[in-house]
């Protein structure tokens, strides 16, 4: 595929495709005779892009210096926030000329969204808080023009190809394995994403550039239905394995369970914890590797991974997120029971934010106590059946 560059201008109607998308975000001037920094970064970016694709540039000053629709302007600035992959902001505040009073509030907006980029001169006045927070969220800043640019590019990479609705998924969601799975489900079902709006990312790492939670408010064209839902907002994480450890008794009640609980924020238990099977999220692993490793995480019982046995995955809630729970199970002797009774007398977990203790129970008493969500019920039910 050829590179391009395409430029959009304030109130122009975008391409139907793209593999990349720069917003040019900063003051404009406020008199002809000063010269706008938006023609030398369209320049630079036509120089410098290296993606195999298109690289659409929307810039909010309008072609060939016409006046623009003011109120026009405003909703398709706002669509070009929100759909590009890359806010390049560059501040040359000046206080007469260029104030730069709506940047202030759009880089107010956007500074930790995870998709922006902030430049200025260093000669440019007031700007120090709005480096401090770029700083405080780990975005490039730079001090020249050509060195944001870079930076933008840098955020970018290789691009990927998106067209329609797909185009409002910035590459930060786009690129992560559980968006991915989501819109894959619903293209084998025949749907078609028409449209989203990210509402909000959690990213962690040393430089926040991980994405664990995601939102879109998202429309989406049924086709068994022939009609568009837009009332709802799609939430994910990366997908979860689980392992349900047991001891089999006379019958399904009289089974015993390893459960693990840990204080979790989101719980609304009488005691504050959820009471689950041991599992979680991992970082490039393998499913059984993964499901193996959480064993000996959150109870300290090492257990080979071939004595696993997968039994599926699902959706954990489905009206509530789009990630999977993969399950294994594995039948224990008496004596690996004995070995995690004697496990349960301390703590475990990892990363210091992670503090899990053992609990043994039966299936019967887990269905009598409610302390024990839905999910964790069916998943033992899978397990036992």
């Amino acid at each position: 595929m050829a590179s391009e560059v395409v430029v959009v201008h304030a109130n122009e109607t975008p391409p139907e495709s793209w593999d990349a998308s720069v917003f040019l975000a900063g003051p404009l001037p406020r008199a002809a005779a000063v010269p706008s920094w938006n023609p030398d970064a369209i320049a630079l970016l036509r120089e410098r892009w290296r993606g195999d694709g298109r690289l659409v540039v929307f810039t909010p000053e309008p072609r060939g210096g016409l006046e623009a629709d003011y109120i026009g302007q405003i909703e398709w600035e706002h669509r070009g926030l929100h759909q590009a992959d890359v806010i390049l902001f560059w501040v040359p505040r000046e206080p007469n000329t260029m104030p730069a009073y709506t940047t202030n509030i759009e880089w107010g907006t956007w500074y930790d969204s995870g998709k922006v980029v902030f430049g200025a001169p260093p000669s440019a006045p007031r700007n120090e808080y709005l480096r401090y927070l770029a700083a405080k969220e780990h975005a490039p800043v730079a001090d020249e023009l050509g060195d944001a640019v870079d930076a933008a590019l840098g955020l970018i990479g290789s691009g990927s190809r998106r067209g329609g609705g797909e185009r409002a998924v910035p590459l930060l969601v786009w690129r992560t394995e559980s968006f991915q799975n989501w819109h894959a489900a619903q293209r084998e079902a025949g749907n078609t994403l028409e449209d989203a709006r990210l509402e909000w990312t959690f990213r962690v790492g040393p430089d926040k550039s991980t994405v664990v939670y995601w939102a879109a408010h998202v429309t989406v064209r049924v086709a068994a239905e022939d009609r568009l839902k837009s009332n709802e907002v799609v939430i994910s994480r990366p997908d979860t394995a689980h392992v349900a450890l047991y001891v089999p008794g006379p019958s399904p009640e009289q089974t015993t369970v390893v459960l693990v609980r840990e204080f979790r924020s989101p719980a609304s238990t009488p005691d504050g914890y959820v009471h689950e099977l041991p599992g979680g999220s991992g970082n490039g692993r393998g499913l059984v590797t993964q499901a193996a490793e959480e064993v000996r995480e959150e109870t300290g019982f090492a257990i080979g991974a071939e004595r696993l046995r997968p039994l599926g995955s699902r959706q954990v809630a489905g009206t509530v997120s789009a990630h999977r729970a993969h399950l294994f199970a594995a039948e224990i002797t008496e004596a690996e029971l004995e070995v995690l009774r004697e496990l349960s007398a301390e703590s475990h977990g990892v990363g210091g934010g992670e503090v899990t203790w053992i609990e043994i129970t039966t299936y019967g008493e887990i269905l009598a106590n409610p302390l024990a969500d839905w999910a964790t019920v069916g998943m033992i039910a899978q397990a036992l059946a």
